[in-house]
């Protein structure tokens, strides 16, 4: 069995910060383990502009920003296994994986990050009525297709969901001589991020329907059309709202899932929430040394997070390897139903912490508070927040000192 002092599982924007942070941190003995045929993940596919203002203060694409990270990869010659899929990784951090090169084999971890992205919802998540014809992809599908392989897969379009690969791919299919007809979401409000909406829509008249979605499919070998309905409150059909689209291609754009599979291999409970493990500020989770960062712990909106969180792990990972690890008695951190959940879930040390967070809803005039039992000791206003787009506050190393170790609660008070 192979040894290793740290294994990164995941060579995308997260996997690769991450073993840079560890690697600048003092761990020589690691290695990322990548199960496509270079690294970059889903970066690759991108080839839109507006990644990395807040990273690189430029705009990149997707596969520059990748570059960036893969160049800073291969100058620290951290080894790298590509085309390797990860099988199986147990709560004693024992990982086996196979390739076409080693076979099946495995590694024994000191400490393991976790850094495997998300995946989009496919159609049989979805109750959509109807024959099941060619020319119904999600949208990160039609994006591979058209990015990297120079297909289009259809000329009529109408897209399902309105989150920010949805919202690119309309803009992008209009580009290539397609004409879409709708983008349909199901929620009262977009869950794309307002820039997107703008530049993907609104500059090409695309229409964005909110409280509806599709609800009949037509076509027996390809697709011929769809039904759109509005919705009620309760996400019901509205009778007397339905509309025939024609169309030749259904694009869907309706959530992505952590890729966490191996997480719950190992033992870990995921949130019902985030659908990631639930993690410190140091994103450690529940057992000690499995770190989990980027998309497989909650699905980001702006790529420039991600790294940032992934330096994180990477960081703690190395204190740890170097047994520079001593937490102190867990705070859980709770949520109101404004805020729906927030990043890390509990908090183990003293110093500084930034916490990310989702709100369940589009609020204006708001106020933001944080709790240390009945204490308030943070508050922040803002004229509008939005589940598209993830919130972040920042408790100083002076606050987290003085914490009573009991609950922190963030909450949400929303004006008129």
């Amino acid at each position: 069995m192979i040894t290793k002092e740290l294994v990164i599982i995941g060579g995308g924007p997260a996997g690769m910060s991450a073993a840079v942070a560890a690697f600048d941190a003092g761990v020589r003995d690691l290695l990322i383990i990548e199960r496509d045929v270079k690294l970059g993940g889903i970066l690759r596919q991108c080839i839109h502009n507006g990644f990395g203002l807040h990273r690189f203060g430029e705009e990149l694409s997707g596969p520059e920003y990748a570059y960036r990270y893969e160049k800073m990869v291969a100058e620290r010659e951290i080894p790298v296994k590509l085309n390797t899929m990860v099988l199986d990784i147990t709560s004693d951090k024992v990982i086996t994986a196979t390739n076409s090169t080693d076979g099946v084999f495995q590694i024994k971890a000191k400490a393991v990050i976790l850094a495997m992205g998300c995946r989009e919802r496919p159609r049989g998540a979805l109750a959509i009525s109807g024959t099941r014809p060619a020319g119904i992809l999600t949208a990160g599908t039609a994006q591979k297709l058209v990015n990297m392989k120079g297909c289009m897969p259809g000329k009529n379009v109408v897209i399902l969901g309105s989150g920010d690969i949805g919202l690119i791919m309309a803009r992008r299919m209009t580009l290539e001589g397609a004409k879409v007809h709708a983008v349909c979401e199901l929620m009262p409000y977009s869950g794309g991020l307002a820039r997107n909406i703008e530049q993907c829509l609104h500059d090409f008249d695309i229409p964005l329907y909110l409280s509806t979605t599709v609800v009949g499919i037509e076509g027996k070998e390809h697709l011929e059309a769809v039904t759109v309905a509005q919705v009620d409150d309760k996400r019901r059909p509205i009778p007397g709202t339905f509309r025939r689209i024609e169309c030749d291609t259904l694009l869907l754009s309706v959530g992505l899932i952590p890729e966490n599979e191996l997480t719950k291999q190992a033992g870990l409970t995921l949130s019902p929430v985030t659908n990631g493990a639930p993690v410190d500020q140091d994103r450690m989770t529940d057992i000690e040394g499995i770190y989990s960062c980027g998309n497989v712990l909650h699905v980001h909106d702006l790529v420039d997070y991600v790294p940032e969180e992934a330096a994180i792990a990477g960081k703690s990972a190395a204190a740890y390897i170097k047994g520079d690890y001593s937490p102190a008695e867990a705070i859980p951190v709770k949520t109101d139903g404004k805020v729906r959940y927030t990043v890390p879930q509990k908090l183990t040390t003293r110093d500084e912490a930034r916490l990310f967070f989702r709100v369940a809803n589009i609020f204006r005039n708001v106020r933001i508070f944080v709790k240390d039992g009945e204490n308030e000791i943070f508050s922040l206003k803002k004229i509008k927040v939005a589940p598209g787009e993830m919130e972040s506050i920042t408790l100083k190393k002076e606050v987290m000192e003085k914490l009573s170790g009991g609950e922190l609660y963030i909450g949400m008070e929303v004006g008129e």
